[in-house]
């Protein structure tokens, strides 16, 4: 398969965690893959030497999600090297340490939004504009990383990243409403507790395995579980499912 035969997924905070795990399904499925990266060069550069080198197509892009021009930057930079996107996955998103409501500040609360919400948002506006077929696109797919915190809350911790994908939850339902007709299709995963390193960022490292016995399967996922929900919804497998948020979470 040449390259314009593939499929274009672009990801965004794919160089890690169940973005990465999302980028290598992608690429061993036939997908070209553009892997978005805020800081993370060199992980970034990794994955991508990973998948060409069992055959695959990617190259990764610095962008920061959060700033609007880095967003327009990084789908026209995709398109130009890979090709008009045919998928979006929104899977860029900050944690920062746990913290009660009552000692979190303005810079926090705004830090959170920009990267889970706004740039779910910006990212979303740049791949409609390309995909819709009443602006000449040939439609599309979005699939949006919530997270099983927008129903649970996630009190005493971060209720401010249940906040921002609580956000998400109610986006994913407007937006496929918005564009279904233009025949793009929207959709979200709520990862549950997964084995990635956000955990580390929130101060706990551990998270997962203090908090597994109150998981119906017992046990932490995997990304590659979340990556397989993730490409099923991207797939035409899922031709009929829009506006679905779908709980990858051991039953929590």
């Amino acid at each position: 398969m040449d390259r314009t035969e593939k499929a274009v997924v672009l990801i965004t905070g794919a160089s890690r965690g169940i973005g990465a795990a999302t980028a290598q399904l992608a690429a061993s499925r036939g997908y070209a893959v553009c892997i978005n990266f805020r800081n993370s060069r060199t992980a970034a550069d990794a994955l991508v030497d990973s998948i060409v080198a069992a055959g695959g197509e990617a190259i990764a892009i610095q962008a920061d999600v959060a700033i609007e021009d880095d967003v327009v930057r990084l789908f026209e930079q995709c398109t130009a090297l890979l090709g008009p996107v045919h998928a979006l996955v929104n899977n860029a998103g900050v944690l920062e340490v746990q913290s009660p409501l009552a000692t979190m500040d303005a810079a926090r609360l705004q830090r959170v939004f920009a990267t889970n919400v706004f740039g779910t948002m910006l990212c979303a506006r740049e791949a409609v504009r390309r995909m819709s077929t009443s602006s000449g696109g040939n439609g599309g797919v979005i699939v949006n990383v919530s997270s099983a915190a927008s129903r649970i809350g996630s009190p005493g911790e971060y209720v401010d990243y249940a906040a921002s994908k609580g956000a998400i939850d109610s986006f994913t339902l407007g937006l496929s409403k918005e564009v279904g007709s233009q025949g793009i299709r929207v959709n979200a995963v709520r990862p549950g507790f997964i084995l990635t390193d956000i955990h580390a960022s929130g101060g706990e490292p551990g998270r997962v395995d203090r908090i597994k016995g109150s998981i119906p399967l017992q046990r932490g996922g995997d990304p590659q579980e979340v990556a397989k929900a993730i490409l099923w919804l991207l797939s035409p497998e899922s031709s009929y499912t829009t506006g679905a948020l779908l709980d990858v979470s051991g039953g929590r």
